[in-house]
């Protein structure tokens, strides 16, 4: 493959992949800036690999954004407290391309999560946060996870169950991760605003769905807008330029957008179905400062 081939297959990576990834690393990381730097040393790293010699870039960025957190997580843990971890994880290939395992292996997604949830992953070591991550909540199957991280599928399990049993014991109620269906939505509804596809988010809008935001006592008072069209223009107007990451609040699928790194709103989903019905935005200073400061926990 020409050297212009693949510049050309790392930049469609870039546009195709990153938002995914950013959703991904900040699921393990719980910081923005960390996530988009680690998702940034990813693609480089892409850049200086055969890209001809690479048939799934996907699924390698996974793979090599996974160990990057992993990395970071294990790093931040030595210097708060004390090396974690000692088995270590080894470095081994990607994932082969099309790498599938039996459905059994495949979580159903249920329920709902809250930010506290970033706080409890926390609590986990570096291997039970990304397994977790990577099979309960993005749903990869223990196969797949156990070539990421470098371990045996087995071994994998075991890592879930032990950080499942740890996030029961340090949440006061149920809060497990959101319907499967509603993390397809939410991922084809990033890669949209990212790449300022309005025909990718009227796909998931429902045509009559309607939109409001809440500016806090001290903004204009809320206006509802109607129709998927408008719904859809207003979203890339003004999250187009943002980042977007899934983090379920209270019992429904929603979504936190970054200016510059800090928290400039929440999108909360309403669902009918597979398609968004409602899009509440969550601008109020005063309710963002309050879950910025849960993000910091």
């Amino acid at each position: 493959m020409g050297e212009t081939d693949g510049g050309a297959r790392i930049i469609q990576a870039y546009r195709d992949h990153r938002p995914y990834l950013v959703d991904l690393a900040f699921r393990m990381l719980g910081d923005i800036g960390a996530a988009e730097d680690a998702v940034q040393d990813a693609f480089t790293r892409l850049l200086a690999a055969d890209v001809g010699a690479i048939e799934d870039e996907r699924g390698w960025l996974i793979v090599v954004t996974s160990r990057l957190c992993l990395d970071r997580i294990r790093s931040a843990r030595a210097r708060r407290e004390r090396p974690h971890d000692s088995a270590g994880i080894e470095f081994v290939a990607p994932p082969a391309t099309g790498a599938l395992a039996n459905p059994a292996d495949r979580v159903t997604l249920d329920d709902s999560v809250s930010l506290a949830l970033l706080v409890v992953l926390q609590r986990l070591s570096p291997a039970e946060r990304v397994v977790f991550v990577l099979h309960d909540i993005f749903g990869m199957p223990f196969p797949v996870v156990a070539r990421t991280v470098g371990r045996t599928a087995p071994a994998c399990r075991q890592l879930a169950t032990r950080a499942r049993r740890k996030i029961a014991e340090g949440q006061s109620s149920r809060a497990d991760v959101a319907a499967a269906e509603h993390r397809l939505v939410t991922e084809k509804f990033i890669a949209a605003c990212a790449n300022g596809d309005l025909d990718g988010l009227l796909a998931v809008l429902a045509p009559d769905a309607w939109g409001d935001i809440d500016l806090g006592p001290e903004g204009p008072a809320r206006e509802v807008v109607r129709g998927a069209a408008r719904i859809a223009a207003n979203l890339l107007r003004f999250w187009g330029p943002a980042t977007l990451v899934s983090q379920p609040l209270a019992c429904q699928p929603a979504l936190l957008g970054f200016r510059d790194r800090d928290l400039a709103g929440v999108l909360v989903l309403g669902m009918r179905g597979e398609l968004i019905e409602s899009v509440h935005v969550i601008a109020d200073p005063r309710k963002l400062a309050t879950l910025g400061l849960q993000l910091s926990g």
